[in-house]
């Protein structure tokens, strides 16, 4: 069932059985001020069980590109388009956030993004691929971020 991400009062609805479900909570509602603010776009995610073609996608773009598998589970997921650019998104148990932005006009800016929720480790299948740069958010305390340009078409 879809939910619309509160970034005022902030829930852990769908997350409750991450670790550090109150972060990923703040994560989540993070990118849903950020969509609102900047394309006045309603974040709303769905259980990733009920949009697998979202979750495909990204696992698709990260195996396709790097070689990546993400090991934790995935919670929710959401995929829409802004301003001419797919975005997807999947957030994870571990506290991990995955975001694709793929514009859909050849040649401009396609990249991949993975978010830490405060509180998590670096996942072992980026630790030794990605530097992560901290951030600092109100709604998730610190969150640390890497992304990678997509070369290919998907």
């Amino acid at each position: 069932m879809p939910y619309v991400v509160d970034f005022v009062n902030v829930s852990t609805v769908g997350l409750e059985s991450s670790p550090v479900a109150d972060a990923l909570a703040g994560l989540r509602a993070n990118e849903a001020r950020y969509f609102k603010n900047k394309y006045d776009h309603v974040f709303t995610v769905t259980p990733a069980n009920e949009a697998p073609e979202v979750l495909e996608w990204i696992t698709r773009i990260l195996k396709d590109e790097r070689d990546i598998v993400i090991e934790s589970r995935p919670l929710e997921v959401t995929g829409f388009e802004v301003e001419g650019i797919r975005m997807a998104y999947v957030f994870y148990e571990s506290g991990l956030s995955i975001n694709v932005m793929y514009t859909l006009e050849d040649g401009q800016k396609r990249a991949v993004g993975f978010k830490l929720s405060e509180g998590m480790e670096v996942p072992a299948e980026l630790a030794p691929r990605f530097k992560f740069a901290r951030q600092k958010s109100k709604l998730a305390g610190v969150i640390r971020g890497s992304f990678f340009v997509i070369k290919g078409e998907h």
